[in-house]
């Protein structure tokens, strides 16, 4: 944004109704699963419901838009205005591509959009990764609050990582299997093992990758860009 403005001269007006909104404000409900990770998230669908009618009951205009960003980036704009009062509050989120193609840009807009909202509203949202929201994703049977999550289907051999039982806690990473005592410690990132097409042992690199990647690529590690995740062969670590 121009001059790098993030905010108006004043924004006591702005704040005042802010914190009304946070006072009603309601977790975003977990309403979709991702097949891969095996993990739920809230959709923008979900964020949106979370805050809308309490925005716009205290008249605070909610704006996304894009804007120019670096090659293979997306950068996003959210904007809160004050309707009365004119003040506002805005923030910039550029974020890599996981293709460049409009469905790349699609998936990258609305991973983008959920996540600038949360952060701006104090939303408390899933993390779900560091992008795998712009991966393909199918809907999840919605369930009543406080009940015990159903146990997820077995996964099909040779498609999905092996998962552990869901009464048992799972081990730690070093003594999963031993190729991954020799894979560097990074904060936010966590290393499992599954077994490839080809039958032979992988190690998937999961977590805060984003900001990783280089020294993930340094340790042998590959993006798969079709399912959305960091891998190596065991035997080469």
């Amino acid at each position: 944004m121009d001059s790098l403005q993030y905010t108006s001269p004043e924004v006591t007006d702005l704040a005042k109704a802010l914190i009304a909104v946070q006072h009603t404000l309601q977790p975003a409900i977990k309403d979709r699963e991702n097949p891969f990770a095996k993990s739920r998230y809230a959709t923008l669908n979900s964020v949106m419901d979370s805050c809308r009618d309490a925005l716009l009951a205290n008249g605070i205009w909610v704006a996304q838009y894009p804007v120019p960003a670096e090659t293979g980036h997306l950068g996003l704009v959210t904007k809160l205005t004050h309707a009365e009062s004119g003040q506002w509050q805005s923030s910039l989120l550029v974020m890599p591509l996981p293709k460049t193609d409009p469905q790349g840009y699609g998936s990258a807009m609305t991973y983008a959009r959920r996540y600038s909202l949360s952060a701006m509203l104090g939303l408390v949202t899933e993390d779900d990764d560091d992008g795998e929201a712009a991966s393909r994703d199918r809907p999840a049977r919605q369930r009543t609050p406080r009940q015990p999550r159903p146990q997820q289907p077995a996964a099909a051999p040779a498609q999905q990582p092996p998962q552990p039982p869901t009464t048992q806690q799972p081990k730690p990473a070093e003594t999963a299997h031993p190729a991954l005592a020799s894979l560097p410690r990074l904060d936010g990132v966590s290393y499992t093992t599954a077994t490839a097409q080809d039958g032979r042992l992988c190690i998937l690199a999961s977590g805060s990758t984003s900001a990783r990647k280089q020294l993930l690529s340094a340790a042998g590690f590959k993006w798969n860009a079709e399912r959305k995740v960091w891998w190596r062969y065991a035997e080469t670590a």
